[in-house]
């Protein structure tokens, strides 16, 4: 009995207009990287073993796919790990290479391995797909593409500026309009924790006030006193809780609750200083915001924090998101290696553009034209005609078979092909072709000039 074909959970086909679309997303954030200056590398799909694992926490480490060694890689197996059914020990006795998990780690290791040829800072972008062994569910996959740029090799904050552009360049492009960029920094988070004498539960602190638009001010309090937070530091944030308006009026609330803390007005600063840059260079079709409860990649971003926010006629989590890390290389023994990135969810996307109807009507462009194969004497005469259409830019093809007229028609319905030319014996002879409308029906006979005139 022949096997039932399947491909592993976690993993998709495309068919030929999904392909076309995420295709149109790629080109579009492809080329506002290369505007911007960003040059691309590419890495291996996968990487040695100690290269990836350790740097992501325990619970990444559990969702790195390894590769098995080639060969009898169970005989050259650590025995008393084997023995003792101790995973940890055996995996890394008969595999010492692993799928890439991100673009992060990888980028970080080429910095370092290639630092004497990279002039800094080093502006580079990166699109290819990453493996995760995750829980497979809507929008999380086993098998997923990340678009990231960085900059490397600079502290200043005119970057940060530039990725708020980028940002509302990809997204004008792809006409997805009220797209908001949420913005924070790691130092206002440090500065607050400071104020209310919390900074040893920075990372308990922030995640329970990242939860404030979810369970509101009350449940927010209860859990940061569960978490040992003291009453008099819960009474310091009040002004935090109904922290609202445009983003100078919030600022000038921060600088009201930070003024005893000289990380948190750091923060303040680098956070009004891209406001101001923002401001007089303009958005296109994003809104820049400041939210002091975004608070994601604690563990490794030093500075900004980004967060792209969908419109919100759209029920979808972030589509977009980055900051700033003043070691990015440390890991790899290179230090004081200061940068910035941004990454674009390039699935969520794909799902706001679908839900919209934002897709141009061209993007799934294939075939224009089908020629009708009635026999060798016709199919060449076509193929000479094919071959000026495509010089003009039309997507042309001849039917391959002279089968019944009627077979070849219903393939070019079925395919959505709007054009249908028809040569015969009388077409050869005035040099002429009969262009037929799928859509209207309509039949006209013109010349090849005029033929390529009707079809663009």
């Amino acid at each position: 009995m022949a096997q039932k074909p399947s491909i592993p959970k976690g993993t998709r086909d495309f068919n030929p207009e999904q392909v076309a679309k995420r295709n149109y997303i790629f080109n579009s954030i492809r080329g506002a990287f290369q505007t911007f200056g960003f040059q691309p590398i590419e890495t291996p799909s996968f990487e040695n073993s100690d290269t990836l694992m350790g740097k992501y926490g325990e619970e990444g480490d559990r969702l790195i796919f390894k590769i098995l060694n080639s060969g009898d890689y169970l005989n050259k197996a650590n025995e008393q790990a084997y023995t003792e059914k101790d995973s940890t020990k055996l995996t890394s006795s008969i595999s010492e290479k692993a799928l890439r998990y991100d673009l992060t780690v990888p980028f970080a290791r080429y910095v370092v391995q290639h630092q004497n040829e990279i002039e800094f800072p080093f502006k580079r972008y990166q699109i290819q797909p990453v493996w995760r062994a995750d829980r497979p569910q809507k929008g999380r996959f086993r098998e997923f593409f990340q678009c990231d740029a960085d900059v490397v090799g600079s502290k200043s904050l005119w970057q940060e500026v530039e990725f708020i552009q980028l940002y509302d360049t990809v997204f004008s492009a792809l006409k997805l309009e009220g797209v908001t960029i949420k913005i924070n920094n790691r130092k206002i988070l440090s500065g607050i924790a400071e104020v209310i004498g919390a900074s040893d539960k920075l990372i308990d602190f922030t995640v329970a006030l990242d939860k404030l638009d979810k369970i509101g001010e009350e449940k927010v309090k209860e859990e940061m006193r569960s978490k040992g937070i003291s009453e008099e530091g819960i009474s310091k944030l009040q002004p935090l809780f109904t922290l609202s308006g445009d983003f100078e009026s919030q600022i000038e609330s921060l600088k009201s609750i930070l003024n005893t803390s000289e990380e948190g007005k750091k923060g303040i600063e680098e956070l009004a200083f891209i406001n101001e840059a923002i401001l007089e260079l303009g958005l296109k079709t994003a809104a820049l915001q400041l939210d002091v409860t975004l608070a994601r990649g604690l563990n490794y971003y030093t500075g900004a924090i980004f967060e792209v926010a969908a419109p919100k006629t759209v029920s979808m989590g972030s589509i977009g998101g980055g900051g700033r890390y003043d070691d990015l290389t440390g890991i790899f023994g290179m230090k004081d290696m200061s940068g910035v990135g941004i990454s674009f969810g390039l699935d969520r996307i794909y799902l706001v553009l679908e839900e919209l109807g934002l897709f141009p009507e061209t993007v799934s462009k294939n075939i224009e034209v089908l020629f009708i194969n009635f026999g060798d004497k016709e199919a060449l005469f076509s193929l000479k005609a094919i071959k000026v259409l495509r010089k003009n830019d039309i997507n042309a093809e001849l039917y391959p078979d002279a089968a019944k007229m009627k077979k070849q028609m219903n393939h070019a319905n079925k395919r959505a092909i709007p054009f249908v030319v028809l040569v015969g014996d009388n077409e050869m002879e005035s040099d002429t072709y009969t262009l037929k409308n799928m859509v209207s029906g309509e039949q006209l006979n013109v010349s090849l000039p005029d033929l390529i005139k009707q079809i663009k």
